[in-house]
């Protein structure tokens, strides 16, 4: 009887030992998680520019509150000398929801944490910024050549038409395409490349799938036909609201004729 009640003790005890355990592991498993939760996830732009709208400084940070074309951005960075109306190209960082300051006694609904500006800030006027090339690069968006533009398509593995990379841009993501074309607009050096529009004759204005634009070192001209070699990329986000269901990215450009 003595023996049964002592191996009774002994359970009893190691069940409170392992219960006491699980409680741990539980407790332990729920942190990560409403750590995540808090955390919010950086989204990941290439970067961040606009006009500054606002700003202050509190807590070690400037406060930026960034326009592009009517979308308002809050940017914290490490201190730095801005002022209203500079237009500024900040990195990319950590995206944080309903951020309470206790400098400012201010809650931002939303706010990114930038480690600070890609270029230094400059004022209205000075086209040498970045980011005040990347606005007027991405100012309109092009419309259907005037003049009707009939290209050859091209021929052999990886050939596509414009119409073609946004029909099958899923299958085609991250893939080496070549693309005959014509070149309708040309915006050079921004985020170090050229940023080129091409259409050939293919799709249509109503369903958004006549124009392609093309990332290069190369510098064709607004009416050359070319031949393009590059990685299709889908859903491009480059931050500031400029999103691109199809590109192609650091491709080789060859100009076929004027």
């Amino acid at each position: 009887m003595k023996t049964k009640f002592t191996l009774f003790f002994v359970f009893f005890c190691v069940s409170l030992v392992l219960a006491g355990c699980q409680g741990s592991e539980q407790k332990a498993s729920k942190k990560p998680q409403e750590k995540a939760k808090a955390s919010h996830p950086a989204q990941k732009p290439d970067y961040i520019y606009g006009k500054v709208k606002e700003t202050m400084n509190g807590g070690g940070y400037t406060y930026i509150l960034l326009d592009f074309e009517g979308k308002s951005t809050w940017v914290a960075v490490p201190p730095m000398d801005v002022k209203v109306g500079d237009e500024v190209m900040l990195y990319p960082g950590q995206v944080m929801k309903n951020f309470h300051s206790k400098s400012l006694n201010r809650t931002f609904e939303t706010i990114v944490f930038s480690q600070g500006p890609v270029s230094p800030p400059s004022s209205k006027g000075k086209a040498s910024n970045p980011s005040q090339m990347a606005l007027k690069a991405h100012s309109s968006t092009p419309r259907m050549a005037k003049k009707a533009v009939k290209v050859e398509p091209a021929t052999g593995p990886g050939a596509i038409t414009v119409a073609m990379a946004f029909k099958k841009a899923k299958e085609l993501n991250g893939k080496k395409v070549v693309l005959k074309a014509v070149v309708v607009k040309v915006s050079k050096n921004i985020l170090g490349k050229n940023w080129i529009h091409c259409q050939d004759g293919t799709g249509s204005e109503s369903g958004k799938d006549f124009d392609i634009t093309v990332t290069t070192k190369a510098s064709p001209a607004v009416g050359d036909t070319v031949l393009v070699k590059g990685t299709l990329s889908k859903d491009k986000d480059i931050g500031a609201g400029y999103f691109y269901p199809v590109i192609i990215e650091d491709a080789e450009v060859e100009i076929l004729k004027k």
